[in-house]
């Protein structure tokens, strides 16, 4: 594994962290609002975090994707 990680905005069926996991990337949060794509990211990412609408998300709370000085693995 890289140690890269991935948070996807936008995410619809989770096309991209699909493809970026099979770089050995991985995906840790997602942004989306419709429940029949959720469902289908879910299903292939199951501990990764849905934040819903990204036009109420507090840039703040989103969990990092790395630490300053460090990358997160």
């Amino acid at each position: 594994m890289s140690g890269l990680t991935l948070g996807s905005l936008f995410d619809g069926i989770g096309v991209f962290p699909l493809a970026a996991s099979r770089c050995g990337i991985r995906p840790l949060w997602a942004s989306e609002i419709e429940a029949a794509p959720i469902s289908i990211t879910r299903r292939h990412f199951p501990d990764m975090a849905h934040l819903g609408d990204i036009t109420k998300l507090d840039g703040g709370a989103v969990p990092p994707l790395w630490e300053r000085g460090k990358q997160r693995v």
